[in-house]
């Protein structure tokens, strides 16, 4: 595939002095594209949720560490499942920038950091909302500006893949640190790509092989043999002598980019989730040889539900880069919306909001306290899976959750589940009474904030 960079090699190659940001181009997430909304009854707990365990990240680690996990699309991708959107779709990265915007930007000052842009006109609002936080903050907004600018530039005109830009999210620290969360889609392909970026500095969740450290410009980007690229050249041969070791570096790190690639299909098949991680979970949750110890981590007369649903959101917060391979596995906590691997419980996923909320507050009185409980449940998780390697037949697990799901509040964007209730029955009773035949996610254009969006990038 020849892929052209033309437009932007100017706009680089005067930017020179600016490379000392050295902006690293961290993954890339391809998705199956799915059109819809995000139902009221789980965005409010979405956002409630997805911002506590941002906090819980921030009160362990720091601002930075929140950055790090942000900019890997497999742990992005855990995130949303395990917040009980749909595990593979595109929507993903939408609902998820959202829920933790509405949560974190109200205590912006409180936190240390801020979610700015947005979905179509809300990303052409980034630079003005750069400027506003840099004026609070004492950052430069005019610098801060031009690197959004820049990575959107990047990614929607210097990258063409296909894939048109049309979410742009910023998240900055109160320091100036940074990253971007972008998404474009190809309406021929039906995918979408989501793309991460971080500044430099970021050390401790990328240091491994598959991380990669890429400059602005990007050879593998340009078509050198196409005749409108001869103007271009001179400038590009300029720069690469007198920068040559750097550009040798970020094309090897190029070549080792962390990136996922998601399956079309809906539903959890067993070879989406690494069973032994899965079975530790529920060996966790439901063995009485473990689960008496789970339930006292948390303090809280939790059920066994709930500590499954804890032990997940645990690993999310604590787990390093390699445990999020299979994101599948982490919408076990909390379903799908769409009813795969099966209903959103939300008497479950309210537990679960109270428990890590309150473990915060408990936190800031004492910091050995209720936090380091959801900590060490990672911790005990993951001595199950390594001492007893338990595995999970997970079509097992998704029939066991179905027929539960009732009495756990289960809910789709179809209904409520009822005794005795599949998939298949689920979606049947939902056709019946609506008349519908087609999938039940409401779909809508969005061709006016695509068109509207290449304002931000030209």
């Amino acid at each position: 595939m020849k892929l052209k960079c033309l437009s932007v090699l100017p706009l680089l190659i005067q930017l020179k002095p600016y490379y000392n940001i050295c902006m690293k181009r961290s993954g890339s997430a391809d998705l199956p594209l799915h059109y819809g909304t995000i139902p009221p009854w789980l965005a409010d707990r979405m956002m409630k949720l997805g911002t506590a365990m941002v906090e819980a990240v921030i009160a362990d680690a720091g601002t930075d560490e929140v950055l790090r996990r942000l900019s890997d699309p497999c742990w992005f991708q855990a995130f949303g499942a395990v917040l009980g959107m749909d595990w593979h779709s595109s929507g993903i990265t939408t609902s998820v920038m959202r829920a933790i915007q509405r949560g974190i930007n109200p205590r912006s000052k409180e936190l240390g950091l801020a979610v700015l842009g947005g979905r179509g006109k809300y990303s052409r609002q980034t630079p003005q909302e750069l400027i506003e936080y840099s004026m609070k903050t004492g950052l430069s907004g005019d610098e801060l500006t031009r690197v959004s600018r820049l990575t959107a530039k990047i990614d929607n005109s210097c990258l063409q893949d296909g894939f048109q830009i049309y979410l742009h999210n910023f998240i900055i620290t109160e320091d100036g640190k940074w990253a971007v969360v972008q998404q474009g889609m190809n309406k021929q392909t039906g995918t979408a790509r989501r793309y991460h970026w971080h500044s430099e500095g970021l050390r401790s969740f990328f240091d491994d092989p598959h991380a990669a450290v890429v400059g602005p410009f990007q050879g593998e980007l340009v078509n050198l043999s196409d005749s409108r690229a001869e103007q271009n050249r001179s400038g590009i041969l300029e720069f690469m002598n007198e920068y040559p070791e750097r550009q040798q570096r970020e094309l090897d790190s190029l070549l080792r980019s962390r990136r996922i690639v998601l399956p079309s299909h809906h539903e959890v098949k067993p070879e989406d989730v690494i069973s032994k991680r899965l079975g530790a979970v529920l060996s966790a949750a439901w063995d009485k040889n473990f689960s008496d110890f789970s339930e006292a981590l948390l303090m809280q007369g939790v059920g066994p539900r709930t500590v499954q649903s804890l032990a997940l959101v645990s690993e999310v917060i604590y787990g390093g880069p390699s445990r999020f391979t299979d994101p599948a596995r982490f919408s076990f906590a909390h379903g799908g919306k769409d009813g795969h691997p099966a209903p959103v419980p939300l008497k479950v996923y309210d537990k679960s909001i109270s428990v890590v909320k309150r473990a915060l507050e408990d936190a800031k009185t004492d910091k050995a306290g209720k936090l380091s409980g959801i900590k060490n449940l990672d911790r005990f998780t993951r001595w199950i899976e390594s001492t007893v390697a338990p595995d999970a037949d997970v079509d097992e697990v998704i029939a066991h959750e179905w027929e539960n799901s009732h009495r756990w509040g289960g809910q789709t964007v179809m209904g409520r589940a009822v005794p005795g209730d599949s998939y298949e029955k689920h979606s049947l009773r939902y056709q019946g009474s609506s008349g519908r035949t087609k999938s039940p996610v409401p779909a809508r254009s969005v061709q006016n904030d695509d068109n509207r969006q290449m304002e931000l990038f030209d």
